[in-house]
């Protein structure tokens, strides 16, 4: 399949996945209180550390391996070093926050929570790399709509925090059932306990690197909590996560197709069929997520108002045009300049990325959030994204050379540019009709982008349209 159709299913997938995510937004910030919320947030981003120290190993096993399309089947190692390996170290986790003194009902329930979503993230890496999108594409809406139901269910007959971390743990592990019999069925049986020690010697550095940046991502939901409470965690937290699944999905959407196609070319064609992809990558990655990004940022206030609950719409709309902007550094970062340090298999790269990004990155934002709140803290997300960028670009240049085709980067700009200025200049004749303004103003930006694009023929956009439109007609008829 190509990379244009694989992007496009996952993108089917993530975006349907996202509106049951902005769904869940709108019901439960209106169903919780701000503290409740709070309570919610920060285990979820507990959950996320977790998540990425305990089973990055395992998806980097994956991807690397079973991506290779050789005959290899990596499925005995994978669920190998999920029970006996991975699943052992969340008591670390309780002993911590005992340690800290910590709301220890939250910590078991952001644990289990940790350990669904990875069982159901293995299962859609192994799905991913053999490039079943089909399958991926079910586990994800079945995911996203059982979460969504579980939530609101927990919700209705009075559940708090903790029992809406449990309800989505149950979700995302009957998500991972729905499509068991493809990704473990026929299984051949090729465990080798010495490859297990390797890829877990090999893939350690990484997972403890990306362990870090996942850290230095959620930090500052931390330190909104230490310094101003659970209620403003949960103001804050209800913002990043609405500007989050609105602008990041559609770039995973995106760069879920990039790696496997990306390992496959390097292995079978060489490196320079691998930067041409990439080139090709880099350009759709940034045409999908920079429109996103600048028209969510400018329409944030209407947005924040239709969306969130009461008490969260305020702090929504004076941060979420900030957290957009941190988005376009951090998707660069970690779904392109990453791919340098995975096709080098330079996993000390990551480690130094993220230790500089956690360092800097939770040294500015405490400061920022100790002076301006919850308003410091998105501009310390944002600080902390450039420096992420910089170090990231300073060590690529010591790994796989990643190519930086300016002229197509150029043209997703205009176009992007051209639909700001649209946008700007028919906003002001909304002045309180939020739904219209939206309503409105959405599909204008996406109008006038999309014909920039044709014009500018951005991502090929013309010849595949065309391709798209003979292979239609040569279709035979039933």
């Amino acid at each position: 399949m190509s990379l244009v159709k694989q992007t496009s299913v996952y993108f089917i997938a993530n975006a349907a996945s996202a509106a049951f995510g902005l769904l869940n937004v709108v019901v439960f910030t209106r169903m919780m209180t701000p503290a409740e919320y709070g309570v919610y947030i920060i285990g979820m981003a507990l959950a996320a550390v977790l998540g990425a120290i305990l089973f990055t190993w395992l998806r980097q096993v994956i991807a690397r391996n079973e991506a290779r399309a050789d005959g290899t089947d990596m499925r005995a190692t994978v669920i190998t070093g999920f029970v006996f390996v991975s699943l052992p170290l969340p008591v670390i986790a309780l002993i911590v926050a005992h340690v800290m003194a910590y709301d220890l009902k939250a910590v078991p329930a952001g644990i289990v929570f940790a350990i669904c979503v990875g069982f159901y993230e293995l299962s859609v890496e192994l799905l991913r790399a053999r490039q079943q999108t089909q399958q991926v594409l079910y586990a994800t809406l079945g995911r996203a709509v059982l979460v969504t139901l579980l939530g609101c269910g927990v919700l209705y007959v009075g559940g708090d925090g903790h029992a809406l971390l449990l309800s989505g743990a149950l979700a995302y592990t009957i998500a991972a059932l729905l499509v068991g019999r493809d990704v473990w069925g026929r299984s051949r049986i090729d465990f080798s306990q010495a490859r297990l020690l390797h890829f877990i010697a090999w893939g350690m550095p990484l997972t403890f690197s990306i362990g870090l940046l996942a850290l230095a991502t959620v930090t500052d939901r931390f330190i909104v909590a230490y310094l101003a409470g659970s209620g403003a965690a949960g103001q804050y937290g209800a913002s990043v996560d609405l500007a989050r699944q609105a602008l990041i999905i559609p770039a995973i959407s995106a760069a879920s197709a990039f790696v496997p196609i990306a390992v496959k070319l390097l292995a079978n064609e060489g490196k320079e069929a691998t930067q041409a992809h990439l080139r090709n990558c880099l350009e759709l990655l940034l045409a999908i997520t920079l429109p996103c990004c600048i028209g969510f940022a400018m329409l944030a206030p209407r947005i924040a108002n239709l969306v969130l609950g009461e008490e969260f719409r305020a702090v929504g709309a004076s941060i979420i045009p900030i957290v957009s902007l941190a988005v376009i550094f951090q998707v660069f970062v970690q779904q392109y300049l990453h791919i340098s340090f995975f096709l080098s298999s330079q996993n000390r790269f990551y480690l130094i990325n993220s230790v500089i990004t956690f360092v800097l990155g939770t040294i500015l934002s405490y400061f920022l959030i100790d002076a301006f709140g919850v308003v410091g803290a998105a501009w310390g997300r944002v600080a902390a994204e450039i420096v992420s960028l910089l170090s990231a670009l300073w060590l690529v240049r010591q790994a796989f050379i990643l190519p930086f085709p300016l002229m197509k980067c150029a043209k997703v700009a205009c176009a992007v540019a051209a639909m700001a200025i649209g946008i700007a200049l028919v906003d002001p004749l909304f002045r309180n009709g939020d739904k219209v303004a939206v309503a409105v103003l959405v599909p204008l930006g996406a109008l006038i982008y999309l014909c920039i694009c044709w014009a500018l023929d951005v991502a090929e956009i013309r010849a595949k349209l065309s391709r798209a439109i003979t292979k239609m007609k040569l279709r035979p008829t039933p």
